[in-house]
Order: structure tokens, then sequence, then C-alpha cells
């Protein structure tokens, strides 16, 4: 693809997601207007139209859109970096882990500070991230796309299952952490997004700094060693980009599943398979689909709202079968 067409896409992609945060501004249970959203920044009175636009609505946009864009992101440097095109964040465990060890914080030691969280979450995807590579590459083959995978279903599964454990024993946290644990943007203030911008941004960064060497890495590790690429080095540096994205965009919004696992594989049959372009745009891709999904759960059993993860694994699950059989077929 030129890159005239790819600088296109770019900005539209740009475009969509500023048109989505708008409308996930204005639609919603309580009624405001795009006049109410303007007034709210150059006349605000104090209303509840102009409190819940500022502390709700642009805090639930804002959060929307970063971790959408995190979660993309990791899933394009995962499957470049496992050679699978079932990696992802959720499908991997990553998400699992990072939960669990929120959970366990704030159910058996009572952390509840944000920068606390964070840790915990980054904690958390590391320990899932070691974990899958430690079982995947067991074996006389090594590490396989195909034992990634099944590793990382077992990982999730098992801190899955702790996580459900660890919430027996106190069922005075069990509707917080339930609600968590789905995965959501709502009621999420503006200062839990504030405390891991910084650890997201350098993750987006750093992803951007590295697509050259992931485009190197992709033809394979022995081209890419013949062409001088220090594997191990670049292979370290993304791991630890996928623990921020994936570990912050966990602390702020619960593990939402199947963005990143459907927009990688989106983007690149627009955009083509160049990382200088595919992770940007994947990350454009990302926000733009939570911020739809965000919006639909509003209205899905008005008055109340569903978990926008539940929203992306209606949208995901059956590209996930999708994709599992194409590569069933292709083998």
């Amino acid at each position: 693809m030129t890159i005239g067409k790819s600088v296109t896409l770019l900005l539209i992609g740009t475009a969509v997601v500023v048109v989505l945060m708008a409308a996930s501004v204005v639609y919603g249970y309580t009624d405001t207007t795009w006049k109410g959203v303007y007034d709210s920044f150059t006349a605000f009175n104090g209303s509840n139209e102009h409190l819940v636009i500022q502390t709700v609505r642009i805090p639930r946009a804002l959060i929307a859109a970063c971790v959408g864009a995190s979660l993309a992101m990791a899933g394009v440097i995962m499957q470049t970096l496992m050679k699978n095109p079932l990696a992802s964040p959720d499908i991997l465990g990553i998400n699992s882990g990072a939960g669990f060890f929120v959970v366990l914080g704030l159910v058996m030691f009572g952390i509840s500070g944000n920068q606390s969280i964070t840790w915990l979450a980054f904690i958390g995807a590391g320990v899932a991230q070691l974990l899958v590579f430690v079982l995947g590459s067991a074996g006389r083959e090594g590490l396989t796309p195909m034992k990634m995978t099944l590793a990382g279903a077992a990982i999730g599964a098992m801190f899955s299952s702790m996580t459900q454990g660890f919430l027996v024993f106190n069922e005075a946290m069990l509707d917080q952490a339930l609600f968590w644990l789905a995965g959501s943007v709502e009621g999420r203030s503006l200062d839990l997004l504030l405390s891991v911008l910084p650890y997201l941004t350098v993750g987006v960064f750093g992803a951007l700094l590295i697509a050259g060497k992931l485009n190197v890495l992709s033809m394979g590790e022995d081209i890419a060693r013949g062409l001088g690429l220090h594997i191990g080095f670049t292979k370290i540096v993304a791991s630890i980009l996928i623990v921020l994205l994936a570990g912050g965009a966990v602390a702020v919004a619960g593990p939402i599943g199947f963005i990143g696992i459907i927009i990688p594989h989106i983007a690149r049959s627009w955009i083509g398979l160049d990382h200088r372009w595919l992770l940007p745009f994947s990350g454009l891709l990302g926000a733009a689909l939570l911020l739809v999904s965000d919006i639909a759960a509003r209205y899905m059993i008005m008055p109340q709202e569903v978990p926008v993860g539940v929203m992306t694994a209606v949208i995901g699950v059956p590209f996930f079968i999708h994709i599992a059989r194409k590569g069933e077929k292709s083998r």
C-alpha cells in the first residue's frame, strides 16, 4: 500500500475516533445534547447535564479510547512476536493474570489506591506472560503457536478459577469485583486514567519505535538474525510493552476481551503488514470499536447498562471462531 493511502486511512481513522468520542459524550441514559456539550465548556452552570458531561461522559470516552487502542496494539505485538494469529492479551491469559492480582490486592489486602492497583495489574500481566512462555516452550518442538495457545488457555483458566475462589472468601467485595472483572468503562474516574496514562504512553510510543524491528522479526528469526536484528533484546522489549499496554488497560477498565484479537486482523486487511502503519491504525480501530461497544451497551437494557466487556465478547466470539476455522483449513 502506498504512503498516501496509508496516511489517508490514518486520517479517516482519527476523524472517526473523534466523532465517536463526541457521540459517547452526548448519548446515554441522561439526556444531553450537542449544544449542551458545547455549553458545558463555554458556559458551565453546574446543572445536572453539565455535571454529567464533565465528570462522567468525558472521562468515560477518554478511557474507552485509551483502553481500546492499548489492547489493539498489544494484540498486534503479541501476534507478531508469537507468530500466532490467535494471540491476544485475553486469549493468552494476560488479562486474567492482571485481573487476578488486582482482585487479590482488593480482597485479601484491602489495596485500593490507583497506583497500587496499576502495579498489581502490571505484575499479574508479567507473571501470566512468563508462565505462558515457559509452558509453551516445554518439549522438544520448543515454542509453537498451538502450544502457546493451549498454554495461554490453561493459564487464563487457572487465574480465572483462582479469582473466583478468592471472591468466595469475601462476599462484601463480590459485587464490586465481579462488575470490574466483566470489563467496563462505566464509573471510572479521570484520576484512574491519569495514574495509568504515563505507562500507556510509554507502551504506545515504544511500540511505534520498534515497529521497524517487528517488520524484520515477522520475516522469520533466521532472516532477522541474518539482517543483524538482536532477536532476544527485541523480544524482551516487545514483552515489556505488552505488559504496559495490557496491564494498564486492565488496571483502568478490567479484563476486556477480544479487541486484541479482532482488530489486528481487520487492520492488516486494510492497511497491510508494515507495522509502522499497522500499529497506529490498529490503535485507532481499537479505540473506535470500544467506543461503539460502550455506546451500544448503554441502550441494550436501558435504564441499566451492559458491561462493555460483554458487548466486545458478543462481537468477538464469532470472529474468533472464524479465525480458528480458517487457520485449521489452511493446515
